[in-house]
């Protein structure tokens, strides 16, 4: 039976999407639900499974093609079968990959080793064996940025133009757009994390027997938030033209590194959701952002916004607005310092936390009153308990 693949069906928001490439050729066995190529969109890369078990019989669109939802890219023909391989045949090759495993067990025996062709490129031209170098990937697939770092250790000045991906490049988009169209200003307040670090010190092993999930920070800095946006509605509000829109939810954004640059996946209603609950949402989203596998409809929307920099070590800094959000709210590095409580110097893990929001909506009224709301919250977790 012949097969037409076409482009999945893509959100309103994204127009249009980049072929990466394709991962089997024409006339190969493919098994159902292999990954036939990548599909790179503004905000996600998404992975194009086969329908059926079978083959591709003819490619429409090479890689690097931009195409768009529904659009025809290959046709797929199920007659395709697997080739058969004699019994024999495949006993001598699992006896050879032993005796190899045996005489050199540090040897990588990868008959599937992956490369980005920009990574290929370079390692031909560098003359560096791909054999060599570890993937850092999805599935272990070897990237240009691996290459790079292998040619750099072996004292090679190397350089390469390439173009931005999709994904870069609407994220520059937006954060110029972001600067460009509010009047961000940032203001600063410091929250002593001993409270938080003391309830996580005596609750985490239980916490994880329980819900087999480590008890991290961000679940409190979202609660915390949530707390802080019910007092002060403003600061989970957005622009749209002239109107003001106050939504009666919170969609918190939390942002993500991955290795296609940084992404926003949204925790939807997270007002409903308990710290058990945040926690389970928070690990699923960095692990599915570093394979690649965050669906569209989590990246998109959100009316507040949190970014920690402090994993990262970074002491300080002012954060940009996601639009259409009015505010977002930035983590830093917990370091220890001398601070003073009741008249007496003692030593204190310290953070700083900064809030940037668009001043064209908020006032700085709102904005400091909101930061402090969180500071309290974080030094007296109890507030969340009695709703105070």
């Amino acid at each position: 039976m012949k097969i037409e693949i076409k482009v999945p069906h893509l959100p309103e928001s994204v127009s249009e999407a980049t072929l990466l490439s394709w991962h089997k050729k024409v006339g190969e066995f493919v098994k159902r639900e292999e990954n036939l190529i990548d599909l790179e969109t503004d905000k996600v890369v998404l992975e194009l499974p086969a329908p059926e078990n079978g083959g591709i019989t003819e490619i429409l669109k090479n890689a690097g093609s931009t195409v768009k939802s529904g659009e025809l890219i290959a046709y797929f023909d199920t007659e395709i079968k697997a080739p058969e391989v004699p019994s024999s045949v495949s006993e001598k090759k699992e006896s050879q990959v032993d005796k190899v495993d045996k005489i050199d067990s540090n040897k990588n025996v990868d008959s599937n080793l992956i490369a980005m062709p920009s990574a290929s490129k370079i390692s031909a031209d560098n003359n560096v064996s791909l054999e060599k170098i570890s993937g850092s990937g999805r599935g272990g697939r070897i990237l240009k940025e691996d290459v790079m770092k292998a040619v750099s250790a072996g004292g090679s000045r190397v350089e390469e133009r390439v173009p931005m991906s999709r994904v870069r490049k609407r994220v520059a988009e937006r954060l110029l757009a972001s600067q460009q169209n509010s009047a961000i200003l940032t203001t600063f307040n410091e929250v002593n994390m001993k409270p938080i670090i003391d309830l996580r010190a005596k609750y985490k092993d239980i916490f994880e027997k329980k819900h087999s999930i480590k008890l991290g920070f961000m679940s409190f800095f979202v609660e915390a938030s949530i707390h802080a946006l019910k007092q002060y509605p403003v600061i989970n509000a957005s622009i749209d033209g002239d109107d003001i829109v106050y939504h009666g939810y919170f969609d918190i954004g939390i942002a993500v590194g991955s290795p296609r640059g940084l992404v926003v996946p949204v925790l939807r209603n997270a007002e409903n959701l308990n710290i058990v609950q945040i926690e389970q949402k928070i690990v699923d989203f960095g692990k599915r952002a570093k394979d690649g596998k965050l669906e569209l409809d989590e990246l998109t929307g959100g009316t507040f916004s949190i970014t920690n920099g402090g994993i990262f070590g970074s002491m300080m800094s002012t954060p940009i607005i996601n639009p259409p959000q009015a505010a977002i709210l930035g983590m830093h590095a917990i370091k220890e310092r001398a601070v003073v409580e009741g008249g007496a110097i003692v030593i204190r893990p310290m953070m700083y936390l900064a809030m940037s929001y668009d001043h064209r909506l908020i006032d700085g009224r709102e904005a400091v009153s909101s930061l402090v709301a969180i500071k309290e919250v974080l030094e007296d977790p109890y507030r969340l308990l009695l709703n105070i």
